[in-house]
């Protein structure tokens, strides 16, 4: 049974009050790299996995997309999408990404925002997305970091001052499942090596684009806990095409 921690209401409250969830893509800190890395839309069939609140959605829909599909395994998710990010072009669908399936050819661009890191097999899930996507089209995904999933816990260490000390790193090759903390919460995420995600893309049809670490953008880092991020790297932004 897939986790759906973002039906649960408490925590579902608690992912409403982030900066993210609030402002919407000019909240989320790597918004300004990912948004380099993106196609051109016009004209195109989108898919959109683990779609959240639907703000990518809206945008590919705002630059021309002819049709966009968001899906997620949250309900909740998908109503407040529906709320914030509907149009014309858009459709919601309840689904896990692994439990999809489309005709070949079927997109000209799959995205994905923070969401492989719930997903248990990764290099299934790119033989798939290889399959519903044209040849020549755009594959674009952020997901935490490898360096940020590795020990699990996902938080810092401390001084006895509660002074943060460092970030820790074990594990890094022992892949699979870890009991990560988020919003104070215990969530099932997947820890995976960077090699692994990228090797997955080559073994399954794509060619790399760009692979980018955003940092923190100059104009955030007076927020709380933002200039902390320039420490260690939080996400991972990857852009591949369908060979």
């Amino acid at each position: 049974m897939k986790e759906n921690k973002y039906d649960d209401p408490l925590f579902f409250e608690k992912y409403s009050q982030m900066l993210r969830s609030q402002k919407g893509l000019s909240g989320a800190g790597e918004w300004r790299e990912l948004q380099k890395l993106l196609p051109d839309f016009a004209g195109r069939r989108v898919l959109d996995l683990g779609c959240g609140y639907g703000w990518h959605c809206g945008y590919a829909a705002s630059k021309g997309a002819a049709y966009v599909l968001g899906t997620d395994l949250s309900r909740r998710m998908l109503e407040r999408a529906g709320e914030l990010n509907s149009g014309e072009v858009i459709e919601y669908r309840q689904a896990a990404m692994e439990d999809l399936d489309f005709p070949k050819g079927s997109f000209d661009v799959a995205l994905s925002s923070l969401a492989f890191h719930y997903v248990r097999d990764f290099p299934a899930l790119a033989r798939k997305i290889s399959r519903w996507l044209r040849e020549g089209g755009a594959f674009v995904f952020s997901v935490e970091h490898p360096v940020f999933t590795a020990y699990g816990s996902q938080d810092w260490y401390y001084g006895g001052d509660g002074q943060i000390l460092h970030f820790p790193v074990d594990n890094y090759y022992i892949e699979g499942q870890r009991d990560a903390v988020f919003l104070g919460e215990h969530v099932v995420k997947y820890h995976r090596t960077l090699t692994s995600y990228l090797d997955a893309l080559l073994q399954n049809g794509f060619a790399l684009r760009r692979v980018v670490e955003p940092a923190p953008p100059e104009d955030m880092l007076d927020l709380p806990g933002m200039r902390d991020e320039l420490r260690r790297p939080m996400i991972l932004l990857v852009s591949a095409e369908k060979r």
